[in-house]
Order: structure tokens, then sequence, then C-alpha cells
């Protein structure tokens, strides 16, 4: 259950776009946000010899999700130095250690673990680290210090942006259940819900498996073959022919894009998006919106 917390965060330089070093202030577990600029700097840093974690984060793939590489290392400093001469992708690097330096081999181990398979369950990032692998041994004691460790660089994280391991779907409100969106078309039958982030689409819809001749060679056939490629989309066959089934949720920057991806073709999210009694998206949302406003004047 989400509470209250108090977060603060320290800039180095006093550029609010540089290197960032956020801690919730009753914990030990630290956040460094690294520009790849400002590696030098961070190198210069004591906490650049610890054990830690870290999260390479940097340019969108061609399915419109951002590339993130997960990782560990007895010294995070030397490591990040390396990926600085093999990894071209990145931007910015985010080390989590602890303020007592109390981090082992055997912490960073399964934190890594642990990160790659919670940040594959949120599905909001596109994982440089191919499979999760399996988990490594360790104590139950050294277990429960590791998942405490990781909701507080989780919260840590997406307080400076990167909200890796949060769920893309809404939780339901105590009004009643998420608010759910059709689109349905030819071969196609996708269920979603709209959210602050863009429009997700829920694992199981169903796409059409042809495009249309109008988008061959556009970007939207590339984001489309994507999304296969990344095994977000999967062939399957039905009734009707081949379908491209969603295996999991996911986060589209807006309603169009998401029908577009199920419709196999160019789309107006806000009208082909439908509630179960027919309403569209923009009568639910927008024109609401509009409607409430005048309301208040």
């Amino acid at each position: 259950m989400s509470r209250p917390q108090t977060i603060q965060i320290f800039l180095p330089s006093g550029d609010p776009r540089g290197m960032r070093i956020a801690e919730i202030t009753t914990r030990i577990v630290r956040v460094i946000e690294v520009p790849r600029s400002q590696l030098a700097d961070f190198l210069k840093m004591p906490e650049a010899q610890q054990v830690g974690v870290y999260f390479l984060m940097g340019e969108l793939s061609e399915a419109g999700l951002p590339r993130s590489y997960i990782g560990q290392s007895g010294s995070v400093g030397k490591r990040l130095e390396q990926h600085h001469q093999n990894k071209d992708f990145w931007n910015r690097a985010f080390v989590v250690i602890s303020l007592t330096n109390s981090l082992t081999q055997t912490h960073a181990l399964f934190l890594e673990w642990l990160a790659i398979a919670e940040a594959t369950k949120a599905g909001r990032f596109s994982l440089e680290n191919g499979n999760t692998g399996s988990q490594p041994y360790t104590p139950a004691p050294l277990q429960a210090d590791c998942h405490e460790i990781h909701e507080t660089a989780a919260t840590l994280l997406a307080t400076l942006g990167q909200p890796i391991f949060e769920p893309l779907s809404n939780a339901p409100s105590a009004k009643g259940e998420v608010e759910l969106f059709y689109c349905k078309g030819s071969g196609a039958d996708g269920v979603g819900e709209y959210t602050a982030e863009g429009f997700v689409v829920h694992k199981g819809s169903k796409g059409r498996a042809e495009i249309v001749a109008s988008i061959q060679g556009t970007s939207h056939e590339r984001m489309r073959s994507q999304l296969v490629t990344e095994g977000v989309m999967g062939a399957q066959p039905g009734s009707t022919g081949a379908l491209l089934v969603f295996t999991r949720d996911h986060l589209f920057s807006s309603p169009s894009t998401a029908a577009m991806a199920v419709m196999g073709r160019s789309a107006n999210g806000w009208i082909e998006w439908k509630t179960a009694s027919g309403r569209t998206l923009d009568e639910v949302k927008r024109q609401t919106l509009d409607t409430s406003s005048i309301d208040k004047l």
C-alpha cells in the first residue's frame, strides 16, 4: 500500500539535469543518477568503488519502449567504464548502493536477478539483458534484506523519472473496477485502458495479422514488426486466419497508436476505442472534461 514518504534529492553541481543523488531519509539505500557525459565525475566519487546494482537507460526501441540494461558489480564505476566503451544506446546510468557500504556480492546478484524479473513483468522497458536467468542461491535473511532494498530502489527510480517496475495498468478505484475500452474490426479484437501515461493494450488482445497497403514501409509498419520481434505480439491461428495476440500488457504513447497496432491500419484511437456500451474514448474522456470545465464557469 502506498504511504507518504520523505525523499531527499541532492544536486552535487546545482544542475537539475546533471547528476542527482536520491535517498529516503530513514533508509540506507541511495540511488545516484549519472548522465553519461558526467561519468568521469562519478568515477572520482567513493561510491564508484562500491558493490551495487545499476540501470543503463537510453533511447527508444522501434516498439516505442525506452531501452534498459540491468547489471551488478563489485565495483560499479569500473563496470560503467566498460559499458561506456561497448554499449551505445544509453545516456544515463542509475546506480543503487548502500549508504553504509554493506552490500555484498550475494546481495548484488540477487538484486540483479530480482530487478530483471520485475522489470520484465512490468513491461515498461525493452531490456537488453535477454532472459532473466535462474534465481541465485541466497539465504533467507539476505533475501529479506534484498526485497526491502529493491522496494526502496523502485521508489527512488520512479521519483527520478524511471518507473521501470511500476505496473502499466491502473489499480481499481474506490468506485469500482478499471474502466475498459474495446477496439474491434476485421481480424481485430482489442481491450485496454486509458492511463495518465497513454493507452495500455491488455494481454490477450487480438490484432489483425495483415497490415493495409497504406502503412507499408512506414514507421507504423516498423513499430508493429518490432512488437513482434520483442515478443509483445505473437502469431496465433484463429477461425478467420492468423492473428497477432498480445502476450503482455503494453503501453502506447497515444490511443491512436494503440488502435493502429491492433487494427493494422491508421486509426483515430479517440473514436475506435469504445466502452462496452458503445461510448467512444473521446466522449468519455475529452468531451466530459470539456463539459465539466464549462459547468464551472
